[in-house]
């Protein structure tokens, strides 16, 4: 998957308005680095359950970023959990570091 994130998106949210387009990025951060360790510590714990709904959440994220493959990948992960699967944990976990990393230099 070579996708690469962006604000593409939010940028036509915003219509051209800097300040609201920052402000949905703060909030997009904040929110984005809580579920991603919420997803990482339900991953730990082997509660599948409990990492499907934190799937759920950042694939919304995801969408915001415009990658659209990666919103995909991340629907299907978040179905695999709730059948008791992690097979895509480790395509998933790389989109998670390929946005925080973005995220972080932003």
């Amino acid at each position: 998957m070579n996708e690469t994130p962006n604000f593409i998106y939010l940028n036509q949210l915003s219509d051209g308005d800097d300040d609201i387009k920052n402000k949905l990025i703060l909030v997009l951060k904040e929110e984005f680095v809580t579920e991603l360790n919420e997803y990482k510590a339900s991953m730990i714990i082997k509660d599948l359950l409990s990492a499907s709904e934190k799937v759920h959440k950042l694939r919304h994220k995801i969408g915001f970023f415009g990658m659209e493959k990666a919103y995909e990948l991340s629907n299907e992960h978040e179905q695999n959990l709730k059948n008791n699967s992690d097979i895509l944990k480790t395509k998933f976990d790389k989109i998670l570091n390929i946005i925080y990393k973005f995220i972080t230099i932003q």
